[in-house]
């Protein structure tokens, strides 16, 4: 009889085993579950962007047009915004109902867990389940992506496809197959059709795909890679010529992706105020101050931080073009025209400001200033005296996405496989956001896959080295 009940237990416990590896697996998605629902109700808004991707959804669904409706109510086409996101807010509308943004963020919290789990099994191939396990709970609790899950924009959902990407990655290099890249081929073509510098993370994958491959796997022949390779590019492309092929039909220029400016052909893309503006701006308060207002809106002078000006006199001049643009709230030519000026002679008097450090000082603010842009807190979150409790939960949160970072460096400096191409994808990003003129923290919000990846590594390395280093601290007291 006990021998019966022993075998009996010795059958269970590879299910024991199984239901025990899955726990810490199903807490980190319930929490990150929590989070992003927690988010949701908290701080779910439909604004700014949203309502340019939600217009075009609106407008495919009841005129079949990709377009734009103005105030008038008349509908226009445009180019200004790629494909990928309006269909996915389309798609939302048809099942869930007209302008029902809040299906967008149930949606998408689901996209960014399973995100999560790519990222886990990504890991698991390159490193370990215990890397994994680390990694998983990293991105399921990091509440700056979560915090887009629960926002109706292309953030999540580009997420969610760069992690895809990763995983089809690491597939296709251990074991080569049709699968493995029809999945890297439709990740990479959608997080291009979401944002126009989605593109760069197949530049970045791709090469990891073939660079090695050989060595690891003799036996895969060159002409089914060759094969392989071409049905993936011309996939790929397809939906790219199909939008070229549009945007030429209706407007008659070529444009394969979006604008940088977003601005549709025929409308004014403002190149002095543009150039101005990067003669001084920093950081995303000038952004939201200064460069959202203008056109439409009045520009506050008192606002304008003192690297604006070079001397008392170019002030002076800055502050009568500003009273002149105020009184009409346009860019015209003359107004434009004068803001390059002035740009002309800034950029002259201090070359290496404007073409290194403000740059840089730039991308330091989208990848170090606390990400509390979709949080209800002051732009001067930095002022203690004015808001106490919100001073103190900022530079809580720039500590936290420090940690994120040193722990992504620790993990590159571990040289995981496939180091050289995340590293590759957050150069070349940061290389893209160098040019950018009006700075968001959100810019670099697309590299926190890799920055899951590579800190979960780091962690679980940390982990072991104090584990082991309390168990010899053990023994040697055992010892004595």
């Amino acid at each position: 009889m006990e021998a019966a009940h022993e075998s009996q237990l010795t059958s269970l416990r590879p299910a024991v085993d199984r239901v025990r590896g899955m726990l810490p697996i199903a807490l980190a998605l319930a929490a990150g579950l929590w989070l992003r629902l927690w988010m949701l109700k908290n701080f779910f808004e439909v604004n700014g962007d949203a309502l340019i991707y939600g217009g075009v959804a609106k407008n495919l669904l009841l005129h079949g047009r990709y377009a734009l409706t103005v105030a008038s109510g008349e509908t226009y086409p445009t180019l200004i915004r790629l494909p990928g996101y309006p269909l996915m807010l389309a798609a939302y509308f048809k099942v869930f109902g007209m302008e029902n943004y809040a299906s967008a963020g149930w949606v998408q919290i689901a996209l960014e867990l399973i995100g999560c789990l790519l990222l886990a099994g990504f890991v698991r191939r390159i490193a370990s389940p215990g890397a994994a396990l680390c990694t998983l709970w990293l991105a399921a609790l990091c509440p700056f992506t979560a915090v887009y899950a629960a926002a109706p924009l292309a953030e999540a959902p580009t997420l969610f496809f760069t992690a895809l990407a990763l995983w089809a990655v690491v597939r296709f290099h251990d074991r080569p197959g049709w699968a493995s890249a029809l999945w890297f081929t439709f990740a990479v073509t959608s997080v291009a059709l979401l944002r126009p510098d989605g593109a760069l993370v197949a530049v970045s994958l791709a090469p990891a795909l073939l660079i090695g491959l050989r060595r690891r796997d003799a036996t895969i022949k060159t002409s089914k890679l060759a094969r392989m390779a071409v049905v993936c590019v011309l996939l790929a492309l397809a939906p790219f010529a199909v939008w070229t092929w549009r945007n030429w039909q209706v407007f008659h220029v070529f444009e394969p992706l979006a604008p940088r400016l977003a601005t549709d052909p025929g409308e004014s893309t403002n190149p002095g105020w543009e150039r101005w503006m990067k003669t001084w701006c920093l950081d995303f308060v000038s952004t939201y101050d200064i460069y959202w207002n203008v056109p439409d809106g009045a520009l506050d002078l008192s606002k304008l931080p003192n690297r604006a000006f070079d001397s008392p006199a170019q002030r002076d001049a800055t502050a009568a073009l500003v009273a002149d643009y105020n009184n009409v709230l346009v860019l015209s030519p003359a107004i434009d025209a004068r803001f390059a000026q002035l740009a002309d002679q800034r950029v002259s008097a201090h070359p290496l400001r404007y073409y290194v450090w403000l740059p840089l000082g730039r991308l330091a603010d989208m990848w170090l200033r606390p990400r509390v842009e979709n949080l209800p807190i002051d732009l001067d979150w930095w002022v203690y005296s004015h808001h106490h409790k919100e001073t103190c939960f900022s530079w809580a949160y720039a500590g936290l996405n420090a940690l994120y970072l040193l722990l992504a460096i620790a993990g590159l400096c571990l040289r995981p496989r496939f180091w050289q191409w995340m590293l590759a994808y957050i150069a070349l990003r940061s290389a893209l956001l160098l040019t950018v003129g009006a700075p968001e923290a959100r810019y670099t919000l697309e590299c926190f896959p890799m920055l899951f990846v590579l800190a979960g590594i780091a962690l679980y390395r940390f982990t072991n080295w104090v584990w082991l280093f309390v168990l010899k601290v053990k023994a040697s007291a055992g010892n004595g």
